[in-house]
């Protein structure tokens, strides 16, 4: 099993570049890390790991995102607005004997990001799965 985790892994980043030239970023927070590649002006997809706050799984995956800025008339550049899915392999790391088993995650996430300034922000994000529940997050955003 970890042979197929961390050649998911490996596959999510090599892959993932070929995608986008514009403005690539890494999101990095308290239980989780991805990295943000452009597809088109609004679409993002981001290869990424994570886990719960009870460090009960490990989420290994791919988020796509949609940028609402545009359709809500955000003009500054220092406001981000987002939602989309998930999709990934949730790893069981917990120790409980109940009837929990690694399998496909699909979910979604809904998100904000301000920039102090031309590199660095600031996100919060409320996402869930079918298998690894509800998973927020909060951290810092780098722009590559």
């Amino acid at each position: 099993m970890k042979k197929i985790s961390l050649f998911f892994v490996f596959a999510l980043f090599c892959c993932a570049s070929v995608f986008g030239q514009a403005r690539k970023e890494l999101n990095f927070g308290l239980i989780g890390i991805n990295y943000e590649i452009p597809v088109s002006r609004d679409i993002t997809i981001a290869p990424g790991v994570g886990t719960d706050f009870n460090l009960d799984w490990i989420n290994l995956g791919v988020k796509g995102n949609y940028y609402f800025d545009h359709a809500f008339g955000i003009s500054d550049p220092a406001w981000d607005v987002y939602g989309g899915l998930n999709l990934g392999y949730s790893i069981y790391n917990g120790d409980n004997d109940h009837d929990n088993s690694s399998d496909l995650n699909l979910g979604l996430q809904v998100g904000g990001r301000w920039f102090w300034n031309d590199k660095w922000g600031l996100y919060v994000e409320l996402a869930g799965g079918n298998i690894s529940g509800f998973s927020p997050a909060i951290g810092l955003t780098v722009k590559l």
